[in-house]
């Protein structure tokens, strides 16, 4: 297989690592932008295609994924191949010791699949994990960055149940362009560099620190030149021999010998708890709006109840024209208010708790909810709600505040199959602990950190052995009135994945903005007690509004990383962030 040089624009012009190369790629030079990352919120331009596209977070996880589509290969092929670059060219948010939710749209049977490749506990994990000696909860930094925090790791596992189905390339295939850039070295990007920057050296393990800090400490600046041959060897394996090495072989033994033996705080994940690990298919939760269907991943993840829950709230309000005119703007945020608090108390991991999905949906507690909403003033005490056909007093409330390293990918292929997968190793950088050339995630830090409330009762989102902590990730799949899938959509960005991917459903169907326009509109929503919004004169007038009304305003970084593809009678359309580096192609 030939290797192809490709530049990179970073700033200037840099020579970048050689990716490998598909026959359809010979003589071709591509130029690879990575922008500094958009301090405004101008649109990146739509992208347009007729046969298959491709968005990611990172240029060079987009050319991976479109060379699988180039082959013949599926929406999943372009999907494994984008994810195995993103893990090494963007670590801080993705890669194989981590998690993912999926949503697979199989054209040619019209159904709808939905993948559950969420972190497990390890089988030992107790309710008090994440309290001291004395009770009280650990400091949220102290058990992030530590084997604590460290669930066995799902996302491969879900990726080949996935491709043993619906891929139509070799397995192996997949992991070349991963591969070589590993072997042969990539430029740090500038989201890259900045993320390490804002990190602290000292929280990383000694395997970690050394690989992405120099030997006094100092992060690597844009555009150098990282190359992770641990990683190559890694993936090369998995290529090979499939999934077994990491859950039963000496990387399985590597991983839970990093958790046991981590110097900050060791964890309780064994090979065991690696070797019974198994990706499950969900049925995936769907709730019609105006004239779609909007349908994303459910339980142990909240997103698509709350989004779900929002919509339904919202549905009987005209949004208006224009995008965040104040009355409106005030509505959805009351009824985002009331699905976040709903999500607190009723949502985990339905193997363990039982979930109230189509009570949490009913549209005669959604009417009840909606009757809460005053058209003129922000609620001063929102609280859960009573869905049917739950036994109360049974659900406590979480309390817990969650931070989020996400990454998202959105492919449709040739045959119109449609793949949407948000993926994720929790907070920027995981656990901080590198073993085999890839960081562990830290994802047991989603459940409720006290077991119990203030009342006594015990909260649905407790540790326990083998249990999945609930997820904010809500892949996107939006199907219109005739049952065809008419955009692919999903977000980075914690609990706020739901305001992000609410936002860019209401720019699409109700405010009729292009993918790109939906993915740079000025990010917006309550998840508690706050109005988020980001800075920026042009909405001063809002946050004023909206603060007249009562809510408490706070205007901030909503750092989203939406990737949409819209499915048009004219082709296909895809929209990339600005405030991130990825890019739609397609053909």
């Amino acid at each position: 297989m030939k290797l192809l040089p490709r530049l990179a624009t970073i700033g200037l012009a840099i020579l970048i690592a050689l990716l490998p190369h598909v026959a359809d790629f010979a003589g071709r030079v591509h130029a690879l932008e990575l922008p500094e990352g958009a301090s405004g919120l101008a649109p990146k331009p739509l992208v347009k295609a007729k046969k298959h596209m491709v968005v990611t977070a990172h240029p060079l996880a987009a050319e991976a994924g479109l060379a699988m589509l180039r082959q013949g290969g599926s929406a999943i092929d372009a999907g494994i191949a984008a994810q195995m670059v993103l893990g090494l060219v963007e670590p801080q948010s993705s890669g194989i010791g981590g998690g993912a939710f999926m949503l697979y749209w199989d054209a040619a049977a019209r159904d709808l699949l939905s993948y559950d490749g969420r972190e497990t506990a390890p089988a030992s994990a107790t309710p008090d994990l994440f309290l001291d000696a004395s009770g009280k909860p650990l400091p949220r930094e102290e058990a992030m960055a530590s084997g604590l925090s460290v669930g066995v790791p799902g996302v491969l596992a879900a990726l080949k149940l996935m491709h043993d189905t619906y891929g139509k390339l070799p397995w192996a295939e997949l992991f070349q362009p991963a591969i070589a850039l590993a072997r042969d070295g990539f430029p740090v990007s500038p989201r890259f560099a900045k993320m390490l920057a804002e990190a602290d050296p000292k929280t990383f393990t000694p395997e970690a620190r050394a690989y992405f800090f120099d030997e006094a400490g100092h992060p690597w600046p844009t555009g150098f030149k990282l190359s992770n041959p641990a990683l190559a060897e890694t993936l090369s394996i998995i290529a090979r021999d499939g999934i077994e090495p990491f859950y039963k072989g000496d990387i399985a033994r590597d991983i839970a010998q990093a958790v046991q033996n981590d110097p900050r705080k060791p964890g309780g994940l064994t090979q065991a708890d690696l070797a019974s690990y198994r990706a499950k298919e969900r049925e995936p939760v769907c709730v019609a709006y105006r004239d779609y269907r909007v349908c994303g991943a459910g339980p142990p993840s909240s997103g698509a109840i709350a989004v779900g829950q929002v919509l339904g709230m919202i549905e009987a309000f005209d949004l208006g024209e224009a995008p965040l005119e104040l009355e409106q703007t005030h509505l959805i945020a009351e009824a985002q208010r009331l699905a976040f608090a709903d999500r607190a108390r009723y949502v985990a991991d339905p193997d363990f708790v039982s979930v109230p999905v189509g009570g949490l949906l009913d549209e005669g507690y959604l009417a009840e909810r909606r009757a809460l909403i005053d058209p003129d003033r922000a609620m001063t005490d929102v609280k859960a709600g009573s869905p049917p056909n739950v036994q109360q007093g049974a659900y406590g409330l979480d309390s817990s505040k969650k931070k989020g390293g996400t990454s998202q990918i959105s492919v449709v292929d040739d045959a119109g199959n449609a793949f949407s997968m948000t993926t994720s190793i929790e907070n920027a950088f995981g656990a901080k602990s590198l073993v085999r050339g890839f960081l562990l995630n830290n994802q047991l830090t989603d459940f409720a950190f006290e077991p119990v409330d203030g009342e006594g009762h015990k909260v649905a989102n407790r540790v326990e052995g083998g249990k999945r902590p609930r997820s904010s990730m809500d892949p996107t799949i939006v199907f219109d009135k005739d049952g065809k899938p008419a955009f692919v959509l999903g977000s980075p960005g914690g609990a706020a994945i739901i305001l992000f991917n609410l936002k860019a459903v209401m720019a699409l169907i109700d405010w009729r903005l292009d993918a790109s326009e939906a993915a740079s509109l000025v990010n917006f929503g309550s998840s508690e007690e706050r109005f988020m919004l980001e800075e920026g004169a042009a909405w001063d007038a809002l946050a004023e509004g909206l603060a007249a009304m009562g809510h408490e305003v706070k205007r901030m970084p909503l750092t989203s990383g939406l990737h949409i593809i819209a499915i048009t009678p004219e082709g296909l359309e895809g929209g990339a962030d600005p405030r991130r580096e990825g890019v739609a192609l397609g053909d």
